[in-house]
């Protein structure tokens, strides 16, 4: 039974995930959240303590799932900027998906909240951070492997890649077509493999 419940609540929270990554906060309704949860006021409540709470635990789910998918990226190559290139590259593909929304949830946030709403943007604001943090380090990871000059800044060109990945998906939320998108990121991913010492290839992989 426990079990059965904590997979009800995961499920759940992904609809409404999907629902204000979708609409966002204040354009998604009680009413909205009742038919995608198939829950009443007073189950979502008891569950979610609010629509704010519920609202912060998917910006919370949505940045573990982006994450998750950065680090395996990651894992996948030797190189911190051949594995940075590979996640840009791999945005190119935001046309391809079925997604709610092509731009970022957080940053469709971080626009959307107003003081009002300070806890959630606040969350959104933390959990942008963190992203922009695992950037940084891997930054510093590639000065340390000798493959990026020591003179440059691993928290500037982490905060210039997060503007780059905020930039790249806003345009992809425009009407334009896939192989635009795929170009940018691809004009992306070779602009900084072009900061890797010596020119070394950009596919060293496990």
């Amino acid at each position: 039974m426990a079990r059965a419940m904590i997979h009800n609540r995961q499920d759940s929270l992904e609809r409404a995930l999907h629902l204000f990554w979708q609409k966002g906060f204040h354009a998604t309704s009680l009413k909205d959240l009742e038919k995608a949860l198939d829950m009443r006021p007073g189950s979502i409540y008891a569950t979610f303590g609010s629509k704010d709470g519920l609202f912060q635990e998917s910006l919370e789910r949505y940045a573990s799932l982006g994450l998750a998918n950065l680090e395996r990226i990651l894992l996948a190559h030797e190189s911190p900027l051949a594995g940075l290139a590979a996640y840009l590259r791999g945005l190119g593909g935001l046309c391809d998906q079925g997604l709610p929304s092509r731009a970022c949830m957080l940053v469709k946030s971080l626009l959307e909240l107003g003081e009002r709403e300070h806890a959630a943007r606040s969350k959104a604001e933390e959990l942008l951070a963190g992203m922009e943090a695992r950037f940084v380090s891997r930054f510093a990871d590639a000065q340390r492997m000798g493959e990026l000059d020591s003179r440059l800044d691993p928290i500037r060109l982490g905060r210039r890649l997060q503007a780059e990945v905020m930039g790249l998906r806003a345009f992809a939320q425009r009407d334009v077509d896939s192989a635009a998108v795929h170009a940018l990121a691809e004009d992306m991913a070779l602009s900084l493999e072009a900061l890797r010492i010596n020119g070394e290839s950009g596919n060293n992989t496990h």
